[in-house]
């Protein structure tokens, strides 16, 4: 393993609390290596009646990335512990600001990157709404897909299925 994620997650947690930002005490203390995403860089999950409210994962593909974006996942996970941060709403945001400017991490809500090269799979099913003409590709044969035209979309027309 390239990095010490538990290490690292000390470190972070500390300069966490340096600012004064309100991070939860209650955070599992190993960080979890998730081997099967790809989609994600880490994920902050909510634990409930266990010994701790927090677990931290973060995913096996981030070995292959430099130490600032590690600690910049690894910060953004700790984040989500905060009072009301379970989301990316403008308290997070000003959290993840404060970080940003004191240790010059690059923490941000999303990423456009892709962690993996990966195999985009044929959708098999399209639907479109009649007004706006927006698609929605889908792959499962699901209620939708099945009965479009009990669905609206956003702007309120209607879905209808093309193919």
């Amino acid at each position: 393993m390239k990095y010490d994620y538990n290490a690292l997650m000390k470190e972070i947690y500390e300069e966490v609390r340096a600012l004064g930002i309100p991070v939860s005490g209650n955070i599992e203390p190993e960080v979890q290596i998730n081997t099967r995403a790809k989609k994600r860089y880490g994920r902050c999950m909510r634990l409930h009646g266990e010994k701790y409210e927090y677990r931290i994962e973060v995913s096996a593909y981030l070995e292959d990335k430099d130490e600032n974006c590690v600690r910049s996942v690894l910060a953004h996970e700790l984040l989500h512990t905060c009072p009301c941060c379970m989301n990316h709403k403008l308290l997070w945001k000003t959290y993840a600001g404060k970080m940003n400017n004191a240790y010059s991490y690059c923490i941000t809500a999303t990423t456009k990157e892709a962690l993996v090269e990966y195999e985009e799979k044929p959708v098999k099913y399209m639907l479109q709404c009649t007004k706006c003409k927006r698609q929605f590709p889908r792959m499962k044969l699901t209620a939708v897909v099945q009965h479009p035209e009990r669905y609206h979309c956003g702007c309120g027309g209607k879905i209808i299925r093309l193919f």
